[in-house]
This record gives C-alpha cells, structure tokens and sequence, in this order.
C-alpha cells in the first residue's frame, strides 16, 4: 500500500465517491444539453440549469434541476440528493450566490439572486412541492437532513 493511500481517511458514510461524482457530472452534462436541445420537461417535472461556480475551484458548474414556481416570477430549487449532506450545487451556490444564473430551454443564462428559505417560508412551499413532485417528498421523509429550498429570483437589469 502507497504511503498517501494509508493516510487518506476513509470517505464519510452517505458521501459520493469520486467514481458515482463523475458519472454525476456525465448525467448532468448530458441532462443539460437535452434541455437546450429538446425543452426543459422530462419525467413530469419542469427543469432548468443552475450555473454556479465552484466554491474551491472557481470553475463554471453546470447542474439540470427540477423547479417550481414561486408565483412571484421566482423558481424555486430543492437541495436533495448528496446523501448525508447537502449536494455540491447548494455548496457552490452558497458559496458564491453573486455568480448564479438560471438557464430555461431556449434562453441564454439570467442572472439570479438566490434565497435560502427559512424554516416558515419552506414550511409554505413544501406541500405544493410535495404534491408536484411525490418522489422529492418521499427522499425527504427519508433523509436525515432537512432539503433546503432555494428561491432563485432573477436580477433585475441595472440593479
């Protein structure tokens, strides 16, 4: 065994290795191009790309995501997935919410701002999500964390 194997702590339980992260990224890189390429609906949800940038690299990120409408103009994105913790697109997003834009089929990126929901404005949105999204739901009542909900609301020009 290499010297650097034996001090690499083992990988937290719940936590995506680097072989399920890059199938990840080949799944997202070919969701989003169906998305521009065919339209943003497949498997009954409506769905959008988020662009971040890494929170260590600074590289463009790219994640196809289910949305819901906020009834304000707003899309509102749900943290699920990432196991035990929140996945990297939330870390990302958290982490530099001035670099986040959302891409539609058919449109170039917009620039957002977004809003981590508190525990009452999630607790209003949470049965609609459920009820358009049942298997988001289903996670949930599995989980262990709670799935954050992110309110994405576009940048107004000159703002």
């Amino acid at each position: 065994m290499v010297a650097t194997e034996q001090a690499r702590a083992p990988r937290p339980k719940g936590t995506p290795g680097a072989l399920s992260l890059w199938m990840q990224r080949k799944a997202n890189a070919s969701t989003a191009t169906k998305i521009r390429r065919k339209g943003g609906h497949m498997m009954g949800m409506d769905l959008l790309v988020l662009h971040t940038v890494g929170r260590r690299t600074g590289e463009p990120r790219e994640n196809p995501l289910a949305w819901f409408d906020d009834g304000d103009g707003g899309r509102l994105v749900v943290a699920s997935g990432g196991g035990s913790r929140h996945p990297g697109w939330y870390a990302n997003l958290v982490a530099h919410p001035e670099r986040a834009a959302v891409e539609l089929h058919g449109s170039e990126p917009v620039p957002v701002t977004p809003h981590v929901l508190d525990d009452a404005e999630r607790a209003r949105v949470w049965s609609r999500i459920a009820a358009e999204a049942p298997t988001i739901d289903k996670h949930q009542r599995k989980s262990e964390r709670q799935y954050p909900v992110v309110r994405l609301t576009p940048v107004q020009a000159g703002a």
